[in-house]
Formats: structure tokens, sequence, C-alpha cells
């Protein structure tokens, strides 16, 4: 009898994409995305599934890092003080197939761009903690309202956002972005939950694969690994996720 080697296979790749986001504190929702709409799943269950895949991650993501003391609670809560009322918002939004798979694109493009082409990403600016908090709060609401609407965690876009304004060096990047993902996904999941339900039980060895890569990838990269390394290679998984999605989408 033949085998279907196709759920190893997108196991195999969902390992993969779990420990090296993990290894930079992501949960690696806007890569379970596209390969899901790659492989044809329902439009209104990759949102849900991608999720609750990065809060498996980032939860093992979160402890590790938190471990390791770097994480900075002055550093996240303002970010989150926004973000998550504003995640369980976009939750609520059903987009049509085109736009969602165009938002998602735009994410992987914008994080190609940054990991190769702006080196010196650090902005040294003169702020004072008021406007760090004002900057923080307004990052936070938009970052929420289109992780929530994306259905990803959201930490894609703060973690370089943090470096790249100086908020605070890449391993407390990292560690904020574990913690933002889980929150914001928390929130997110929450409020499409109410709107969708979808059966869980084909998702386990996914579930699975991403539990074992993210509390591998955090460990060595809140302790082991040199975070510019694992940017590298996390680039080079974003830049073929999306050759593939913008396959898909031109299919459209």
């Amino acid at each position: 009898m033949e085998m279907d080697i196709m759920p190893y296979i997108l196991s195999a790749l969902f390992f993969i994409v779990a420990f090296i986001y993990s290894s930079v504190g992501l949960g690696g929702g806007s890569s379970y995305t596209a390969l899901m709409a790659i492989w044809g799943v329902s439009i209104l269950a990759i949102p849900l599934v991608s999720l609750s895949l990065n809060l498996i991650v980032t939860t093992a993501g979160s402890f590790n890092f938190i471990r390791n003391r770097h994480a900075r609670i002055k550093l996240i809560l303002p970010f989150l003080i926004t973000s998550i009322p504003m995640a369980y918002i976009g939750g609520s939004f059903k987009l049509p197939k085109e736009i969602f798979y165009w938002v998602l694109l735009t994410s992987l493009v914008f994080v190609a761009l940054r990991i190769y082409f702006w080196r010196d990403t650090s902005i040294r600016l003169d702020l004072n903690q008021k406007s760090r908090i004002v900057i923080s709060l307004i990052a936070g609401s938009v970052l929420g309202l289109v992780a929530g609407i994306a259905g990803i965690g959201g930490g894609i876009y703060l973690v370089p956002l943090i470096i790249i304004l100086g908020l605070g060096t890449e391993k407390e990047a990292a560690a904020c972005g574990a913690i933002f993902i889980w929150l914001n996904s928390f929130s997110g999941l929450t409020s499409r939950l109410q709107c969708n339900a979808v059966d869980f039980t084909g998702y386990v060895p996914l579930m699975a694969a991403v539990l074992a890569g993210g509390a591998s990838g955090s460990f060595m990269g809140s302790s082991r690994f040199s975070p510019a390394t694992m940017e590298k290679i996390l680039g080079v998984v974003i830049i073929v996720a999306i050759v593939f999605l913008a396959r898909q989408v031109l299919k459209i």
C-alpha cells in the first residue's frame, strides 16, 4: 500500500521553520501561513492553525529567553497595551482570499529586505522615556491590527523595529518578540474561534513538529547561536516562501 508522504514532508518543513524562527524570537506564523497556502489548506483554517502553532512555538521561546534573562518588561509592556486589543479586533476581520495573500506576501518581502539590504539597521534617536512610550504604543496598535488580520503573531515586524530604533539588543528584541507573538496570537485566536471553528486533529503532526523545533531553536538562539547567523538562514527560508507564495498569488 502506497503511503502518502506529503504530511511528513510538511511536518519536516514546519520543524525547520520553527527551529530557525524561534532562534531569533519569532513564532514562524508568516511561513506556516505561506506553506499552508501553497499546500492548498482552506483559507478559513489557515489563520486558526497558524496562530495555534505560533502559541506552541513562542511558549517554548518565551521560557528560554526569559530564563536566560533577555526579557525586559519595560521594553515590551507599551507594545502589548495597544497590540493585544487591536489583534483581537483584527482577528474579527474576514479578508477576501486575494487580499489575505497580498498582506502575507508583503510581510515576507519586508523582512527579507530588512535582513539582506539594511545592513546598519540601528537608528540612533535621542528619545526621552515619554517619546519611547508614545512610539511603542502607536507601533503596538498598528502591529497588533496587522497581526490579527493576517493571522500571524506580529513579531516579524516588532523584532526588527526594536533593533532599527535602537530600543534594545538583538537578544532583548528576540525575547520581546516571543512574548509579543504569544499574547497577540492568543488574542487573535480567541477572536477567530468565536466566529469560526476548525478540527485540529489533522494538524497534530504539525503541532508536534513545531513544538520540537521551537523548543530546540529557542534554546540554541537564547544561549548558543549568533543572531546574525540565524537571521541569514531565516532569510533563505523567507525567500523560498516568497517565491512559492508569489506563484500562488499570480494564479489567483
